[in-house]
């Protein structure tokens, strides 16, 4: 399981008694918040800084060790902060500086300068944070009591997006083909995306997923029709075009293994060597969390991946999608949104069925899908644009709701939802700030996950929800 590191700061002019309770106390603190994270995150303690040598040793440790995924910080005491500065300039993983105390309340009755020595963390945690805010070094706080469950939340929210980052930075995305010819959203720049994100956006030719499918042995395939069977409908009597999606999911799994990829594009502009276009095979390795974009759209397939991971553990769903059409109808308003195939399985608010329907795009055989409706309930709509100088995140605020009536003619996944604050204000506010047609849309995150991930990362975000008003909109169209 990935780890946090937990260094504690203190100083030894207080002397070896005040030292060793800082130990004690901070080795209760990891017991407990280990308690409280189990199945999320592993918390190990390291030695207290008290000096400068020490700071950088525990540095050392937390950068050479591949399972450590961020550092957690406290100063129990005041902890001159220069004795920091090296350590913290060798960092390079997300950093949480918690703001709290050994105890929640004063002890009225009996404090004395001992006890305040030792519990001053209001005092240390300033002289800490400055140093910080000194370097330009991008971190989160968690304030409070650390028994309390809001605290709690904080840290554990922390750990999941610290798990994403490092998830971000052996991101590896397989592109089979380039981008769909003219279209500008899916570009960008893959040399900064690396950068800033670790995202390594390699091309391979479709032809190596097709190879691998003509590879795959009967066998292969009938295991992975008995995967299918048993989690879905099977609603066509095309059984071949269903089989001839299971190669293609058996020949991606094993090209994913063999180099190390998390995700992956498609185009069905090429799709040379193939018969159909991958639809069942994208849709269920999404909803095993591999990441995925249509068209070549390597950023949004990467920031998947990532935000799949950062859901891990939590009820809701996460995954691709793309704007497609309105209902617009006054003051009830609504967005479908789902593709020519590849919109996740777990977005299915049953089970779905296996279908096979004829694809008027890319010029190949009738492909097999998954058909569902998709789930209800608050959850965010978020996507990456790359500005030219700067990567965007835009953050949206929606409503999943059930689709009004049936769409028997509609063969793909269908999500329905409603925009915040209102259709006109959000759906203006995403055009002016740029927002891509690719999105990835949860029930699992919310906007405060994305904007740590978007601090801890140094991106800009734009969020839109039931506090953006009219007046917002110039605003963002303007940054």
């Amino acid at each position: 399981m990935e780890k946090l590191y937990f260094i504690p700061g203190s100083q030894d002019l207080y002397g070896a008694e005040c030292l060793a309770q800082v130990a004690a106390d901070c080795a209760e603190m990891t017991a407990f918040l280990n308690e409280k994270l189990e199945g999320t995150i592993r918390i190990e303690l390291l030695p207290t800084v008290e000096t400068s040598e020490i700071c950088v040793e525990d540095m050392k440790k937390v950068m050479c060790d591949d399972d450590c995924v961020g550092v957690i910080t406290w100063m129990h005491t005041f902890s001159p902060a220069k004795m920091w500065i090296k350590g913290l300039q060798m960092l390079n993983k997300p950093l949480l500086h918690l703001h709290t105390q050994a105890n929640e309340k004063l002890p009225y009755d009996t404090i004395d300068m001992d006890f305040m020595n030792l519990n001053q963390a209001a005092h240390g945690d300033r002289e800490y944070s400055f140093i910080l805010a000194r370097l330009g070094i991008a971190h989160e706080v968690v304030a409070g009591y650390y028994k309390h469950d809001d605290f709690i939340a904080g840290v554990k929210r922390f750990a999941q997006v610290a798990k994403a980052i490092g998830l971000s930075k052996r991101t590896r995305v397989a592109t089979f083909g380039n981008n769909m010819r003219d279209v500008a959203v899916t570009d960008g720049n893959r040399l900064e995306c690396e950068i800033r994100y670790g995202w390594e956006i390699k091309y391979w030719g479709i032809g190596e997923i097709a190879k691998l499918a003509d590879e795959a042995t009967e066998a292969e395939v009938d295991a992975k029709m008995a995967e299918y069977t048993e989690k879905y409908t099977m609603a066509t009597d095309n059984i071949e075009a269903v089989r001839e999606q299971a190669r293609y999911e058996i020949a991606l799994e094993k090209f994913i293994a063999k180099n190390k990829v998390t995700a992956f594009t498609d185009n069905f502009q090429d799709l040379f060597g193939m018969k159909q276009l991958p639809g069942i095979a994208a849709q269920n390795l999404m909803a095993k969390g591999v990441g995925f974009g249509p068209e070549g759209d390597y950023k949004i397939s990467a920031f998947s991946s990532v935000l799949m991971k950062m859901a891990e553990g939590r009820e809701g769903a996460t995954g691709f999608i793309e704007d497609y059409t309105y209902d617009l109808t006054p003051g009830a308003e609504l967005e479908l949104a789902s593709h020519m195939l590849e919109v996740p399985a777990s977005f299915a608010a049953t089970k779905p069925e296996i279908q096979v329907h004829h694809l008027g795009i890319g010029g190949k055989a009738d492909p097999a899908r998954l058909v569902f409706d998709g789930v209800t309930g608050d959850g965010i709509q978020v996507t990456l644009v790359d500005m030219g100088d700067h990567f965007r995140i835009i953050c949206a605020d929606i409503e999943l709701v059930k689709q009004p009536l049936p769409m028997p003619n509609l063969p793909v996944a269908r999500i329905m939802y409603r925009h915040k604050p209102n259709f006109k204000i959000g759906t203006a506010a995403w055009c002016y700030a740029g927002g891509a047609h690719h999105s990835v849309v949860s029930t699992a995150l919310t906007r405060d996950d994305i904007a740590m991930f978007a601090r801890l990362t140094g991106t800009e975000l734009i969020t839109i929800g039931d506090d953006t008003t009219e007046a917002d909109l110039q605003k963002f169209f303007m940054r």
